[in-house]
């Protein structure tokens, strides 16, 4: 460094000064830098507008593309995206004779109405507002559970963001954003999207190494509420809280200030919501978890071998980013192995389990996304190619699965509620749905006081050996089951829906009741067991019509 003029050993009363007002020099420029707006960051500036912590433009795009996401999904999943959610909260605001029905989950009160609350509040204001049309009931709840995972999509990309840089949470909210199952799973009203989301949104809080949003009181709460919507929500979080544990320096304090409150506010919530709901106090997360883990009983069904989530069920949800997933494996630091030892966890204890479905595991794709990231900010030469091989491979199978694959249970619910509004006789139409129990919505797809009817399927709860459920029952031999069921005519339905594969065995049935198949809807090209590519609507015609003929 340069000496300074007059700095030599002659001058020590000018070398004092230069340095004297070189200091003062020093704390004018500090001052200036402070007050001027040249010198703030670009996050700091009056151009910049900002909604959830981020640019009010890229919150804009994910909210509209999630809205669109929500529309480009006319398909069903798994009938709990109905009757845990949308059926639940039909029957609670618009609960008349014959306008309502309840799965055996709510008479033994496995389930609590915390989740269905919010779509019943939605209904509820819809009702007042006398807006209460069956498409409105149908997609504002999506709509509402596609703004909330919009949310999550951006919480997600904000924490990759502080975690390391803008380019590197650029790549893995891509990954997030064209992943075919999230497209597939987030905008549907299942416990296990609103998990997701609840998850991904405390992860945000979650006291990571280099997080600038820790917060043990917002992130916990978060977990309790993923907790009372869906017990087995806590699984991803073992890990998790047992690091937070481990490395927090004041254990008791943590436990006692700050868990132990969350836990016992949620957890009264919870129980005060479904007291007024049920009329008794009921513990609802024991008696799932009784049920799904301790007793086992949702091998009733259906169960896969122990690997099935290691062969089958985790690289199906993670589809054609499961290269990119392994490759980031060896390339993400150290401190995101809790996020890797969160997965296998998930897994391994998922597939202690008889009873699997795909999506158990959705909660943890999320993560999965952040090493997928990963890869691809590694990539050089091949960059271009992964990204094109990953979006187009992703948004074919998101779309197909969107619009084509099991779109038919929704599309006949369709059909039968503009029957139940156009039908003159409307006091004396009356629907049998002979499929697979629970294949299709019901009255939140319908909205119409119209007797409607479906094969039961409850598991048995007694311990009854060889037990066969009504649709068991049924399967066995259709035929001489309607025979005996409908064996005097005015019992009979006015509309029967079946699946095609279904038609050639019950056909002496229909032609003997004067039944006509009256309407055809595409279901899926791949068709297996009892669900068939088609799904068939008969119609009883009188004898007086068919004369007229």
């Amino acid at each position: 460094m340069e000496r300074e003029p007059g700095g030599g050993g002659g001058g020590g009363g000018g070398g004092l000064f230069f340095r004297g007002l070189q200091s003062r020099s020093r704390e004018k420029v500090k001052l200036r830098k402070r007050k001027s707006a040249l010198y703030l960051r670009p996050q700091e500036g009056s151009g910049r507008r900002d909604l959830l912590g981020e640019n009010i433009y890229l919150v804009l795009f994910t909210i509209a593309l999630r809205i669109c996401n929500c529309f480009l999904v006319q398909t069903s999943f798994v009938p709990d995206e109905y009757w845990q959610s949308l059926e639940v909260a039909h029957h609670m605001v618009f609960k008349y004779p014959f306008y309502g029905y309840l799965t055996w989950e709510w008479t033994e009160r496995l389930r609590g109405y915390t989740y269905p609350l919010i779509f019943a509040s939605i209904y509820k204001i819809l009702h007042l507002l006398g807006n209460d049309s069956v498409q409105l009931l149908i997609w504002i709840p999506r709509l509402a559970q596609a703004l909330l995972s919009a949310i999550a999509d951006l919480r997600l990309y904000s924490l990759i963001k502080q975690l390391e840089n803008q380019q590197l949470a650029r790549w893995v909210f891509f990954c997030q954003l064209c992943s075919w199952f999230t497209w597939y799973c987030c905008t549907r009203t299942l416990t296990n999207t609103m998990e997701t989301v609840l998850t991904v949104i405390a992860l945000f809080y979650y006291p990571l190494e280099g997080s600038k949003s820790m917060n043990s009181v917002k992130y916990s709460s978060l977990v309790a509420l993923a907790f009372i919507i869906r017990p087995t929500a806590v699984i991803p979080w073992i890990p998790l809280l047992f690091r937070h544990f481990w490395q927090a320096q004041r254990k008791l304090d943590l436990i006692l200030h700050q868990f132990l409150p969350v836990g016992f506010v949620t957890l009264s919530w919870s129980l005060i919501i479904d007291r007024i709901f049920f009329g008794q106090w009921t513990l609802v997360q024991y008696n799932f978890l009784k049920f799904n883990v301790l007793q086992n009983l949702g091998t009733f069904y259906g169960s896969h071998p122990w690997h099935w989530y290691f062969s089958q069920g985790f690289p199906v949800v993670l589809g054609t980013h499961l290269p990119f997933f392994i490759h980031g494996c060896f390339l993400a630091p150290k401190r995101y192995r809790i996020l890797l030892v969160t997965v296998l966890w998930t897994l391994l204890i998922y597939s202690m389990l008889s009873h699997k479905e795909f999506r158990f595991i959705y909660p943890v794709l999320p993560f999965c996304m952040v090493f997928c990231g990963y890869s691809l900010n590694h990539l050089k030469m091949w960059k271009k190619p992964a990204l094109s091989f990953l979006f187009l491979s992703n948004m074919l199978l998101a779309l197909y699965t969107g619009l084509v694959h099991q779109r038919g249970t929704l599309d006949v619910m369709t059909h039968i509620q503009e029957l139940g509004y156009n039908n003159l006789n409307k006091s004396e139409a009356s629907v049998f749905v002979m499929m697979p129990c629970h294949s299709t919505p019901f009255y939140s797809h319908v909205h119409h006081p119209l007797p409607m009817r479906f094969l039961q399927c409850p598991p048995d709860l007694t311990g009854k050996n060889h037990y066969l459920d009504e649709a068991d029952v049924f399967y066995q031999n259709p035929l001489s089951w309607l025979y005996k069921e409908f064996h005097n005519n005015s019992t009979l339905p006015t509309y029967l829906i079946i699946f095609n594969v279904l038609e050639e065995e019950i056909s002496a049935f229909l032609i003997s009741r004067n039944y006509e198949r009256t309407a055809i809807f595409f279901h899926t090209h791949l068709p297996e067991g009892r669900t068939g590519s088609h799904i068939y609507i008969y119609e009883r015609k009188l004898k007086e019509k068919l004369y007229r003929r």
